[in-house]
């Protein structure tokens, strides 16, 4: 038997996750450095998967399946596709950035045992949700994604609630409501999107009478397995519903700016860089592989509510208050771009998609880890707070803007490549819709050029006339990712031949080709 390397890719983070807990109270830093270790050698191990994985080979590589609960038909099932290999190596590289940037998030607060938090809980569940989320990219058994994508939410939980940020204008008892609500709101509203998905997921295993995915989609290929009309509707809203709910999609999306404000901006990057991007690869996997038919016919209303998220996304942005609220709204916008990519029908869509997956997560960990730094010198997240801060932090204020410029997409970085493919892919095939998104580029450049202007140029403001520049293990942070986002924005061929033939092949299940220009005969 080969090396599971999936499984150990998985595992490695879940058995870190119990060891950093296991480390006794008052080892902090040990157990501090035994996560950011774990974290490294995950990342080695996606690395492997990265070389070992042949983009011009099999659809699905890698595979692993085991009986598990065999009077069910469920199956401990594993394989990726190139889609779900960037997404794995993207998860496993922020995860280091993501344990250095909290390095002090959970140490224990000065004023009391009631306000004393446990360090090796925070990174231990830092570990458990980097596993969760890497299983549920590599399951090809429908319920063995579905236990996972549920799963991680409680220690998403957790980290919202118990590990919230403090920077807060009215005080450790408001700080303690919102997070309480904001946890709360999190969990009810991707339980209930679960709960819908749980039923559709009996109900394909009544209709196909076993949960792999690779035998469901061969057996809808081949014409062995037929489903009603209205079934694969019903059952493909089952399932778009709670991936609509995670990815954030309008007007499902309300959860999202309350976790991003209350979390620490390392837990606001795990939830928008890493979880919420489960949702958009199920998208593609299960609704499109699954559901070709109800896909279809879906399309012209999920193009309308996409469209409507990176408007209304980037509307709200321009009018925030609140640094992470801004960065929670732009996300949301442009989450609208990326299932608007995937339900164009196109490859320029779909690969504009999934490169966007994983260009959106490295610029908004850059900008949000920024300003967190930021937010942590200066305890407020009010953008009023600030001003004139590139005059006494330079550095601080040059990633900021780095970070500024890759969220609105700016030609030579990496979100820029990303959000014009799915312009053109969308275009092609649905003109209105492409011409109408375009104007979420133009409030993007608006919304994030003002939020540079108000905190970091004019008058240095007394409150942080004494604000520190960025310290070593900061700029180990940040650094990185700034590189990523450069190199992305003039050389994304790494990514995308490792995406397309994925694309391809996912076009292929829903019988689509990409439309043919319209040229003009010569004269």
């Amino acid at each position: 038997m080969s090396f599971p390397l999936l499984t150990a890719t998985a595992a490695l983070p879940a058995i870190g996750a119990v060891a950093t807990a296991a480390v006794p109270a008052a080892r902090r830093t040990a157990a501090k450095w035994l996560a950011l270790l774990v974290s490294l050698a995950t990342l080695a191990l996606a690395i492997a998967v990265l070389v070992r994985f042949d983009p011009g080979g099999g659809r699905y590589q890698l595979t692993e399946s085991h009986a598990w609960i065999a009077e069910f038909g469920v199956r401990y099932e594993l394989g990726v596709d190139g889609i779900a290999v960037a997404l794995i190596a993207l998860t496993a590289l922020l995860m280091p950035f993501i344990i250095l940037a909290g390095w002090h998030d959970a140490d224990p607060l000065e004023t009391g045992s009631r306000r004393w938090r446990p360090t090796q809980g925070f990174f231990a569940l830092i570990l458990a949700v980097e596993a969760m989320v890497i299983l549920s990219f590599e399951a090809t058994d429908v319920f063995l994604f579905y236990i996972f994508f549920e799963a991680m939410l409680i220690p998403m939980y957790f980290l919202i609630g118990g590990f919230g940020d403090h920077a807060h204008e009215h005080g450790e008892k408001a700080a303690s409501t919102q997070r309480s609500y904001a946890a709360v709101k999190f969990l009810l509203y991707n339980l209930v999107g679960g709960l819908i998905m749980l039923a559709a997921v009996i109900g394909l295993y009544v209709v196909a009478g076993n949960f792999s995915l690779q035998e469901i989609a061969q057996a809808r290929a081949d014409g062995s397995l037929h489903m009603a009309t209205n079934t694969e509707r019903w059952l493909f809203l089952g399932f778009f519903f709670a991936f609509a709910v995670k990815a954030p999609l309008w007007p499902l999306h309300t959860w999202l700016p309350n976790a991003m404000q209350e979390s620490t901006a390392p837990v606001a990057v795990l939830i928008t860089a890493v979880v919420d991007k489960v949702g958009t690869f199920a998208m593609l996997r299960f609704c499109l592989q699954l559901f070709p038919e109800a896909s279809k016919w879906a399309t012209p209303a999920i193009l309308v509510l996409a469209l409507v998220s990176v408007i209304y996304g980037a509307l709200l942005a321009v009018g925030q208050r609140d640094i992470k609220r801004l960065v929670a709204y732009a996300s949301i916008s442009h989450f609208g771009f990326i299932i608007m990519g995937i339900f164009a029908m196109t490859s320029q869509g779909q690969s504009g998609a999934t490169l966007y997956m994983v260009n959106h997560g490295i610029s908004t960990a850059a900008l949000m880890l920024v300003a967190g730094f930021l937010i942590s010198r200066r305890g407020s997240r009010l953008i009023a707070d600030y001003g004139g801060v590139q005059k006494v932090a330079p550095v601080l204020a040059g990633t900021f803007l780095i970070g500024s410029l890759a969220t609105l997409s700016l030609p030579g970085l990496a979100p820029f490549v990303s959000e014009f493919l799915v312009l053109v892919g969308t275009f092609t095939r649905y003109p209105a819709i492409g011409i109408i998104a375009t104007f979420g580029i133009v409030l993007a450049a608006l919304y994030t050029l003002v939020l540079y202007q108000r905190t970091m140029t004019g008058p240095v403001k007394p409150e942080v006339s004494a604000m520190p520049d960025l310290r070593v293990r900061e700029i180990l942070v940040i650094a990185p990712l700034v590189v990523l986002l450069i190199f992305l924005g003039v050389y994304p061929k790494p990514v995308t031949d490792i995406v397309n033939p994925a694309v391809k092949s996912t076009l292929s299940d829903v019988h689509k080709k990409d439309p043919q220009p319209e040229v003009e005969a010569a004269k």
